[in-house]
């Protein structure tokens, strides 16, 4: 990183989304301390059995993956109420196919908390058997939370699994990333197999108005907020 490209390194991770401050985790989640409020995007549980029924043998540790990195987060903050902001199953059947331990797992992470399962658009019809509550979306003071962005001020979305490139002594590096403009933001995918779509796609620019919105780019050890115009 140079000082052309980076706005801050920041220890803290501070993202501000219509007044509220939250903690952006370099896991990929964000907290809300005042209301103990966990959130995480786009888990795609089973995604690596779901390619294996059509052929394409990945490794079969995905959900084992991300919901070891889940309990992490889980247990560095302690949060009251988790939100699960949609596609946290890769497909319709998924969690048919989790394991027990897998489900277990899943029981352990809701003990003494609330969940909040937000319907995607690879999981409208989510499961009733793995406990906590179903929503489309769900608004805590002036936040929004939703899986697919529509722009609006307060809206906090995933779905687009946003990453970015930026290049510093002659080396690039591409990360996933929040990308925010302190009025709405979308979330990383927190899934271990999921993609990424580049915060230069079209996609971001109907979401934000202007390119002067932020890449809070997941690090090795820190979140680096970078300007999105400065991206590759």
């Amino acid at each position: 990183m140079t000082e052309q490209v980076a706005l801050s390194i920041s220890s803290t991770r501070t993202l501000d989304v219509a007044g509220i401050a939250l903690h952006a985790d370099l896991s990929g989640a964000l907290f809300w301390e005042e209301q103990r409020l966990l959130v995480v995007s786009d888990l795609h549980l089973e995604k690596g059995s779901s390619f294996a029924t059509r052929g394409v043998l990945l490794p079969p540790y995905d959900t084992l993956a991300t919901l070891s990195r889940l309990a992490a987060v889980i247990s560095r903050h302690n949060p009251r109420t988790v939100i699960a902001l949609g596609d946290s199953f890769h497909d319709r059947t998924a969690h048919e196919r989790l394991s027990s331990d897998d489900r277990d797992a899943v029981a352990a992470l809701q003990t003494g908390r609330d969940w909040i399962w937000i319907s995607g658009n690879h999981d409208p019809m989510l499961p009733r058997d793995l406990g906590g509550t179903i929503a489309d979306e769900v608004a805590i003071g002036p936040i929004t939370f939703r899986h697919e962005p529509t722009g609006v001020r307060g809206e906090i979305a995933g779905h687009l699994h946003p990453k970015a490139r930026v290049s510093a002594r002659g080396r690039s590096m591409e990360r996933r990333c929040f990308a925010s403009d302190g009025m709405r933001a979308v979330m990383p995918a927190f899934g271990a197999y999921a993609g990424g779509l580049s915060i230069r796609d079209a996609a971001f620019a109907r979401i934000f108005p202007s390119n002067g919105f932020v890449a809070h780019l997941l690090g090795d050890r820190r979140v680096h907020a970078i300007a999105a115009s400065r991206c590759c």
